[in-house]
Order: structure tokens, then sequence, then C-alpha cells
């Protein structure tokens, strides 16, 4: 059971997060590193593909495909994290993202990744559709 609600928490949370990109891109754009070319196009990527692997969550099939997928994308996303570090502090929008917040994110990034990978292997216990 905790699998399973686990799993429509990833599923809800990475639909909502690929849709803020296209909702708020500027928050986004305003956190990546200055090295990355094409801010705006990789922001609607990153919200493309979350959005592409939260659905391939849903189906039993793709669901370890979209795990790995989210793993990788995760561990894409730490300069990023790191690059907030060594910006803090700023504002985001109306947030401020402090030295701590900023370290508080970087530490979250593996724990993410590890609870997206907790799907790479097939469960016959956890269905959402078949």
């Amino acid at each position: 059971m905790i699998k399973k609600t686990s799993l429509v928490i990833l599923i809800t949370g990475y639909l909502y997060a690929g849709i803020n990109h296209f909702r708020n891109p500027e928050s986004y754009r305003a956190i990546i590193p200055h090295y990355i070319p094409f801010p705006a196009l990789i922001n609607s990527l990153a919200g493309l593909f979350e959005i592409l692997f939260g659905l391939l969550l849903i189906f039993k099939t793709t669901r370890p495909f979209a795990a790995l997928g989210i793993g990788l994308m995760l561990t894409a996303f730490l300069p990023v994290h790191i690059q907030m570090i060594i910006d803090a502090p700023f504002k985001l929008g109306a947030f401020i993202v402090t030295p701590l917040v900023a370290w508080a994110r970087l530490a979250l990034q593996p724990l993410l990744i590890l609870w997206a990978c907790w799907y790479i292997k097939p469960d016959k216990n956890v269905i959402m559709l078949s």
C-alpha cells in the first residue's frame, strides 16, 4: 500500500512540476546556470520530460523506463542545485533562496533519485493501469 500511494504522489508531483515549467517559466529559467545555453529551451524540455515521465509512470510496462528517466533527469539537474548554492542568497519570485534552502534542495536530490529508482524493477503488487 505504501509503494502504491508513493507512486501516486510521484506521478502527481512530476505532472504538476512539468506543467509548472510552462506556467511559471521565469522562475525555472532564473536558476539555470549561466553557462548552459538556451535556458528557455532547457526549461521547456525539462517540463516536457517531467510530464512525459509522470505519464509513463502510470503504466506498468513503461514504469521502469520512466523511473530510470527520472533518475537520470534529476542527476542532470544537479548543476542547477549546485549553482543555487553558489548564488544564494537570491530572490526567486516572492521567495528568498537562502544558503540553507539551497543546500536542502541539493540534499533532497539523492532522496528523489532513490524514490524514482524504487520503481525501476517491475513490482507485481503495484499496478496503476496495465
